[in-house]
């Protein structure tokens, strides 16, 4: 079936010659056609351009008057898949008390893993299900999905199983992530080179034979896994097809970056602490610069250097990080609105950032993150607004009218 979108008041986004990224000046380039249509075909864009020059047919036809067509959101980093909720330790937070002193006295992570061993597949599928169907309406069309509430073989194939059929239900284009190495259980405190082991010998077995993970990923950070465990993990993780993906530079510079770049990950994320060494690192490389607005306003963290990272022809990708203890929101109309707001990025930098950009961050660029032909036809229908600036500037309301995924609407 052809769909018609028409009197679109702006097609935004839009790639006649499309890109996997964009970096550096080009993170301000935001093509887009005004007074727009645009055709999609067995739920994949077939054209488009101003209505002007539409003289075809189509059996079915979606007004967009006075509205914004826009691509949908690319969301590169979140933890959906849990059991509970973590608002004491947000109090505990208020109180003083540090991310890290939360963690040392079994809370953060360790407190989700213990809910999420007790839930039941079905439990932990219902719950993320909702969330997912959520950040849908709010208009997300892609996703990454990290385990990492295990840490154990039996508790992570369990989360990965769930993911796995999210996306078997979702229309969502999802990605999958093996974070077995996202915490330290208490029994290995003192001796985490075992768990490593557990990792690497157990979990990436198990989870490879089931075909449960695109990538895999490791928390290489300061009281977390050393550039040595992560070295190791990622290395094991390669040989059985899972590209890399880093938490890095979150508490500390913790050479996440350079052995992200070294193994090839796609992305290297948080990255709240970062100097000159990382960004030179970053230079020429194929890894994704990926920053966490949720994560660091809701924690107070320093603000990674996204201006700095553009002004040295970087690209930046900007993700939710949704997970219940240190970013509890999916909203990435919210992320938006924080690269403009809080790392001064002109609207244009961060629709890129949080569209193409995050695509590229879970290998998807190359279907989703614009408007261009022979992409799926991932895209949302806004209020009735006066231009695209409007997306980032009201950050206290839901500005997304209709979603469509794969060309259907949801």
């Amino acid at each position: 079936m052809r769909t018609l979108v028409r009197n679109i008041k702006e097609l935004v986004g839009v790639e006649t010659s499309p890109k996997l990224r964009k970096q550096g000046k080009e993170m301000a380039q935001l093509e887009t056609i005004k007074d727009a249509y645009m055709l999609i075909e067995d739920g994949k864009i077939k054209a488009f351009g101003p209505m002007s020059e539409w003289d075809g047919t189509a059996e079915n036809v979606v007004d967009a008057t006075g509205r914004m067509v826009m691509p949908s959101f690319c969301d590169s980093h979140t933890h959906i898949v849990y059991a509970n909720s973590r608002e004491h330790e947000f109090v505990d937070k208020i109180r003083g008390l540090s991310y890290e002193e939360i963690a040392k006295r079994g809370g953060g992570i360790l407190n989700s893993a213990k809910a999420t061993a007790a839930a039941s597949e079905e439990e932990l599928y219902d719950m993320a299900r909702q969330r997912l169907d959520d950040l849908m309406h709010m208009g997300t069309g892609a996703i990454e999905i990290k385990s990492g509430y295990g840490l154990s073989t039996e508790s992570e194939l369990k989360l990965l199983r769930v993911i796995r059929r999210l996306k078997e239900n979702s229309p969502m284009t999802i990605k999958s992530n093996f974070l077995g190495a996202h915490g330290i259980p208490l029994e290995y405190r003192g001796h985490q080179e075992d768990y490593v082991d557990l990792v690497i010998n157990e979990m990436i077995p198990k989870v490879a034979a089931e075909g449960l993970a695109d990538f895999i990923d490791v928390f290489c950070d300061q009281g977390f896994f050393t550039v040595a465990d992560t070295a190791r993990i990622l290395e094991a993780g390669i040989k059985y097809g899972m590209r890399p993906k880093i938490h890095a530079n979150e508490m500390a510079v913790s050479g996440g970056v350079q052995v992200g770049v070294k193994y090839n990950a796609i992305s290297v994320d948080h990255l709240e602490q970062m100097g000159g060494a990382e960004i030179e690192c970053l230079k020429g490389s194929d890894t994704m610069p990926t920053i966490l607005p949720g994560c660091a306003f809701f924690l107070n963290l320093p603000l990674s250097p996204a201006r700095r990272m553009i002004e040295a022809g970087l690209p930046v990708a900007m993700a939710s990080d949704y997970n219940p203890g240190t970013s509890p929101s999916g909203n990435m109309q919210l992320i938006l609105s924080m690269a403009c707001i809080r790392y001064r990025l002109t609207p244009e930098e961060a629709i890129n950032a949080t569209t193409l950009n995050t695509a590229y961050a879970m290998g998807v660029s190359d279907e989703v993150g614009s408007i261009a032909v022979g992409k799926k036809a991932n895209f949302y229908i806004t209020k009735p607004m006066a231009s695209y600036e409007y997306m980032p500037y009201a950050y206290g309301e839901n500005k997304v009218e209709r979603v469509f995924l794969n060309g259907v609407e949801v």
